[in-house]
């Protein structure tokens, strides 16, 4: 294309120098030369008129014209040199003219000036100057006419190479789509197929790149990802495979724990009540107070334990995904907590709540366990108020659950997450410490985030998020 750009460029720069030379050589040189052969014509009539006329009359005031023509005949050969420069044959008949006038001035007009009885015939000496003026004319008017031709023959040929040219252009335009189409194009369309039929999911289909080397290294790029991808898959169905292992492991102990090792339990706790029963009389205060204390580590060590398995059980076992109508969830978290609601006298104010995707009994432990424990750790100079609010968060809707309990320090805003950490005594406030280890890993199998208020003084305040189309966690 640079080549041919450029070509034209020359090709189409000389043609239009050739038109355009023989056009200025009409314009410039021919036209303007005829009028100056017009009023050299003019001039030399002039002359020859005042000639006759001094002759016939003899006064001499009538020799004005032939003098004002000498003049005007020296002006229009000077102009007439000055277009003609470039013209040898077209001055060596201007030298003609001008010798036959000088002829007819020295041989004719001269004589008849200085005595007008001079036996001299102007006319008939005149007319071998008509000749020559014809001769120079006549050169004029067949320059004009072949020039006229030639530039005719000039912009014939100028059209003709612009046609030429523009058809190049259009043949070497399909020529370089066609290229474009075959070289880089194909190999692109090839090698995009190819793609798709991985994207599939036929990770085995090798890629095979073609064509230009940017396009061949293209496609080697493409099957170094395939292969990595395919790589990664394999390791995946790997950790799938080693972790769907380790689950049927979790499922035996969950088994095991479950029903062997609660077993032992339940027997210790219940003998030690049978011998609190049967040997009341026998035993004394410090015997009754020992029997006690290891009837509630049993009965503790099974509620660890049951706690230890609904908290393993949070994606495996409760992992379904469909629409829940959070309002219906939270009217069964009252409706299960009524009695400690009406002991403490508590007011749980919330609003409207949302439906959203996800597991039912495990967002059903969520807020139990949120609104169990603003209940629980409430303060014992008022009576308890949960506030319960929703609102939109971009993709998210933001929950949050404050009440107007004891409040926990901000520097333990993280701990209250980890499982089996307690702020208190057990004797003050019962529970194993899993409740809001429970309520994280809810949340985040959900695709949300919670955490602790800590700008709230007073109470608690815990703010989670839930998407508003939440998918459960893999």
């Amino acid at each position: 294309m640079a080549v041919l750009i450029v070509a034209g460029a020359g090709l189409g720069t000389q043609v239009l120098a050739d038109t355009t030379a023989v056009s200025n050589r009409l314009s410039d040189t021919i036209s303007p030369a005829r009028t100056a052969v017009v009023e050299l014509d003019a001039a030399l009539d002039d002359q020859a008129a005042g000639i006759r006329a001094y002759t016939l009359s003899g006064l001499p005031e009538l020799l004005t014209p032939y003098r004002d023509g000498i003049a005007a005949e020296q002006a229009a050969e000077a102009r007439l040199r000055t277009l003609l420069g470039a013209e040898p044959l077209l001055l060596a008949d201007l030298d003609a003219v001008r010798e036959r006038t000088a002829q007819w001035r020295r041989d004719t007009a001269e004589p008849l000036v200085a005595d007008r009885q001079a036996d001299v015939r102007p006319d008939t000496a005149f007319a071998a100057v008509r000749t020559e003026l014809t001769r120079l004319d006549e050169a004029l008017i067949g320059e004009r006419t072949r020039g006229r031709e030639a530039l005719d023959d000039s912009r014939r040929v100028r059209n003709a190479v612009f046609l030429g040219l523009a058809v190049l252009l259009l043949a070497a335009v399909a020529a370089v789509a066609v290229l474009l189409r075959l070289v880089v194009v194909r190999p692109l369309a090839r090698l995009g197929a190819a793609a798709r039929i991985v994207a599939a999911g036929d990770f085995d289909h090798r890629l095979s790149p073609h064509g230009p080397a940017d396009i061949a290294a293209l496609g080697h790029d493409v099957e170094a990802m395939r292969g990595r991808l395919v790589a990664a898959l394999v390791a995946t169905a790997e950790t799938r495979d080693a972790l769907a292992r380790s689950n049927a492991d979790l499922e035996q102990f969950a088994y095991v724990a479950s029903h062997d090792l609660q077993e032992p339990l339940r027997k210790v706790a219940s003998f030690c009540q049978m011998l609190q029963r049967r040997y009341a009389d026998a035993l004394d205060d410090r015997a009754q107070q020992y029997i006690g204390f290891a009837v509630d580590g049993a009965t503790r060590m099974q509620r660890l334990i049951n706690d230890l398995l609904t908290f393993s059980r949070i994606g495996r076992v409760y992992d379904s995904n469909r629409p829940v109508d959070l309002e219906a969830v939270v009217d069964q978290v009252e409706q299960t907590l009524a009695g400690v609601v009406e002991e403490t006298g508590a007011r749980i104010d919330r609003d409207r709540l949302p439906t959203v995707h996800g597991d039912i009994t495990l967002l059903t432990m969520l807020w139990q366990n949120l609104v169990g424990n603003a209940l629980k750790f409430r303060h014992p100079d008022r009576a308890p108020l949960v506030t319960i609010t929703a609102a939109p968060d971009g993709g998210d809707w933001r929950f949050t659950v404050r009440d107007n309990g004891i409040g926990i320090e901000p520097e333990f805003a993280e701990k209250v997450f980890v499982i089996f950490q307690r702020l208190h005594p057990r004797d003050r406030y019962s529970g194993t410490g899993i409740g809001l280890a429970i309520c994280k890993r809810v949340v985040e199998h959900h695709g949300g985030t919670i955490r602790l208020d800590t700008d709230n003084d007073a109470g608690a305040a815990f703010v989670f998020t839930l998407p508003q189309v939440c998918t459960a966690a893999e």
